[in-house]
């Protein structure tokens, strides 16, 4: 069985579904902090399974101890943690006490169970500014400002710290790019809160008239003077996961990082471009609020990496192109938008 924390969020919940409809088993932990029960509803109506669901903070070890002793867990997904760049700048302290605590939390938990395979799904911002070519042994920026990324980077070397004295493990830890996108038929997709952290529901919400205009950061040194990110669908990275979970169980131990990343990176502003020519509705613009500038001006210009080793270990490579990603999250927004409207009425 596979315990999946984060299990109701993006990529938490993404991965139960393809986890489920392959035959596998999962039991799924959130805090709903960031989710909602109706996720649950969502996988249980899509797979025609009941899933074991428990609503605990993973910092709480012996509750998630619990968990442990009362299923058959036999690998853990860990996919929870704040993921807000900005937002850590205003709350540096509660990302450091949420991201650093769950790993430590869930390190102690697979301890004491004696279950040592773990897959951590953690970002490329964790090499500060980065850029297409960047391998998975490429020194950090350890002198970044970002308190998400000194967090991320933090539970990397606890994790390779953890290792060396135990190396009984098998870690994968990924790092992934922009991850967009919504399952190809509409029918499950990423949870838009009204301020979502992402960039595409942000542009999506305007396109679907939920907002008046988007606000773009233009200060930094890149041609169009907006952030490039390398922009990955949720598919892809569901399916990098499995076949490295399936790779796992012929080897022994080990703790291995992999960039799961297209290796191309696109700007802001040429995301902005493609949502606007796929949905064929114009997307307004202004510039960043002043109470948030001196927050943007220090995001990274550049973000991404290569995905070679994977590529030559599994000849994985993705399938879906960043226009795949946008109308298959545009299909679903309309789609639960529309399914909202219609509870109202």
């Amino acid at each position: 069985m596979i315990l999946i924390t984060g299990g109701l969020g993006y990529l938490g919940s993404h991965l139960a579904l393809d986890l489920l409809l392959k035959g596998h088993d999962v039991v799924l932990v959130d805090n709903l902090s960031h989710a909602s029960n109706s996720r649950l509803e969502q996988l249980e109506f899509l797979t025609k399974c009941y899933i074991p669901f428990v609503r605990l903070d993973v910092r709480n070890t012996p509750v998630l101890q619990k968990v442990f002793e009362q299923y058959p867990i036999d690998y853990v997904i860990h996919a929870a943690g704040f993921k807000g760049i900005a937002e850590a700048r205003l709350k540096p302290l509660e990302y450091y006490n949420n991201n650093i605590g769950c790993m430590m939390s869930i390190l102690r938990a697979l301890q004491r169970s004696s279950v040592k395979r773990l897959v951590n799904l953690s970002s490329v911002m964790v090499y500060g500014e980065s850029g297409n070519d960047w391998q998975e042994d490429d020194a950090f920026d350890w002198y970044t400002d970002s308190p998400y990324i000194r967090a991320q980077q933090m539970i990397e070397e606890m994790l390779h710290d953890v290792y060396r004295v135990d190396d009984y493990w098998q870690i994968l830890n990924l790092r992934l790019g922009n991850v967009i996108g919504a399952y190809p038929n509409g029918s499950f997709g990423e949870w838009m809160p009204l301020l979502p952290k992402g960039v595409l529901p942000h542009l999506l919400q305007v396109a679907g008239g939920q907002k008046e205009v988007f606000e773009l950061a233009q200060h930094f040194d890149t041609p169009d003077q907006t952030a490039e990110r390398d922009f990955i669908h949720i598919k892809d990275v569901v399916d990098a996961v499995y076949q490295l979970m399936i790779w796992s169980n012929t080897q022994q131990n080990f703790l291995q990082d992999f960039n799961v990343v297209t290796g191309v990176s696109q700007s802001i502003s040429d995301l902005r471009q493609r949502v606007m020519a796929l949905t064929a509705i114009n997307i307004a613009v202004e510039p960043k609020l002043d109470i948030g500038q001196s927050i943007w001006e220090k995001d990274l210009a550049r973000s991404g990496g290569s995905s070679n080793k994977l590529k030559r270990l599994l000849g994985w490579q993705p399938q879906f192109s960043t226009d795949d990603a946008i109308l298959h999250q545009w299909h679903y927004y309309r789609h639960i938008s529309h399914a909202a409207s219609n509870t109202k009425h």
